[in-house]
């Protein structure tokens, strides 16, 4: 029998953390680096939103239809 393998999930560092990181990255102050990773979260696929519905928290992005 195949036995299915089992896949951990890495815990995400959060908004703040990661607008830190991309500031650091691109040699810009952290207001910058937030609105980066918002742009990124605005720009997400209509699956990408359906795969982590936590996108939908940032303004701008498209919620999508009602079922």
């Amino acid at each position: 029998m195949a036995t299915k393998k089992v896949v951990k999930k890495v815990k995400h560092v959060g908004f703040e953390r990661a607008a830190a990181q991309a500031a650091k990255k691109a040699g810009v102050s952290k207001e910058r680096g937030r609105a980066m990773i918002a742009a990124g979260a605005r720009k997400a696929s209509p699956a990408a939103v359906k795969k982590n519905p936590r996108l939908k928290r940032v303004s701008g992005v498209k919620k999508g239809k009602k079922s």
